[in-house]
């Protein structure tokens, strides 16, 4: 048996051996996280009483429509390559039968669309192309997002633009913790934009609404260490900031990481689709950093979307981004909406819920 093995079974044994009389709702922030709680099994082996509920962990599922609908417009101008991680090519907009819905729809139509894997294969296409014009179509947290910051900080070639769609974390959990319907327990926070932004940066949670919270890694030992821990800090009501991933994580975060960010960008109001306006919770370039924004350098942007900002037709994704509904609680789950035909933006991105559940083998009932 491994020791990785061995200690997970350890914090297992601990949570099964917690006095859980009450239900306790517990939600999981990082779409990565879910990730490795489904295909893991982590909730068939849990006490009855523990609800783990995926949270807003998945930058693709909350990109506004509007922003895909200017990358589509970019990409079939005839005059300009689109580039975007590969997630971001298969997310489907509200659009009348026949018309082009998505990034893969318009790459079909002619439109000249390539995912890539990370910024500096758009530097690299760019320089390689140098009469050709390169729109990076980024979206993303603080995670991915503070590598295109230092991307550009660094300098690129001057036929790259970005059309930025970045988004920070901690405000949705905010504006979620806000709602009086929101009955949640206590809250594992993201291990990754921690690493980036400090594990301090979730201390808001205990601190405004006097909830347990601790970061975690992906491994099982991690998440049931920081399950155990906010079990444990409910049971007695001390609820405080744990940090379960301190091999990565440090209570300041990565300060050149975050040097990039705020040298290159600024915090402002930002739409999450299905969602709405949350205040402070998008990044956009500032001062001299404009002159790389796609929306300033191509007039081909698209028109005014008349459903802006809305999920598809009886598609619930927002309600599943924001914990208030399981998955397969939607009724296009596993019906009208399946990873090879999606509806919604959470049946596409490898960090959407939908998505996860579906291949860790739950179908609809």
């Amino acid at each position: 048996m491994s020791e990785n093995l061995a200690a997970a079974r350890t914090w297992l044994a601990r949570i099964q051996a917690l006095p859980l009389t009450q239900p306790v709702s517990v939600m999981n922030v990082c779409g990565g996280h879910e990730r490795s709680l489904s295909m893991l099994g982590l909730r068939a082996v849990l006490p009855k009483a523990v609800k783990i509920i995926p949270g807003p962990g998945c930058p693709v599922c909350v990109c506004p429509e509007e922003d895909i609908a200017d990358a589509i417009a970019l990409a079939l101008s005839g005059n300009v390559t689109v580039v975007a991680f590969g997630d971001m090519l298969r997310v489907p907009m509200n659009a009348a039968k026949g018309e082009i819905n998505s990034l893969a729809a318009a790459r079909a139509a002619g439109g000249d669309v390539r995912p890539i894997s990370s910024p500096q294969e758009a530097v690299a296409l760019a320089a390689t192309n140098p009469t050709r014009k390169i729109a990076f179509f980024a979206a993303g947290f603080e995670t991915t997002t503070a590598p295109v910051a230092a991307m550009l900080a660094q300098g690129v070639p001057d036929n790259l633009s970005v059309l930025l769609s970045a988004r920070l974390t901690w405000p949705a959990v905010d504006m979620l913790l806000q709602d009086k319907d929101a009955k949640l327990d206590a809250l594992i926070a993201p291990g990754h934009v921690a690493a980036v932004m400090g594990a301090q940066e979730w201390g808001f949670i205990p601190e405004r609404y006097h909830l347990p919270v601790a970061v975690a890694g992906f491994s099982a030992e991690s998440l049931l260490a920081a399950l155990y821990s906010v079990l444990r800090q409910h049971l007695e009501k001390k609820p405080f900031l744990d940090n379960c991933y301190r091999e990565l994580v440090s209570l300041e975060g990565n300060a050149r990481a975050q040097h990039w960010l705020h040298e290159v960008l600024q915090v402002g109001p930002a739409m999450w689709r299905g969602i709405g306006i949350i205040p402070d919770s998008g990044f956009f370039l500032r001062g001299e950093w404009q002159r790389y924004d796609a929306r300033q350098l191509h007039p081909v942007l698209a028109a005014p979307r008349k459903r802006a900002g809305q999920m598809p037709a009886g598609c619930d994704c927002a309600a599943v981004v924001l914990g208030k509904l399981a998955p397969d609680q939607c009724k296009l789950y596993g019906k009208a909406c399946t990873p090879q035909h999606p509806v919604g933006p959470c049946m596409v991105s490898d960090e959407g819920a939908c998505h996860i559940w579906w291949q860790s083998g739950l179908r609809a009932a």
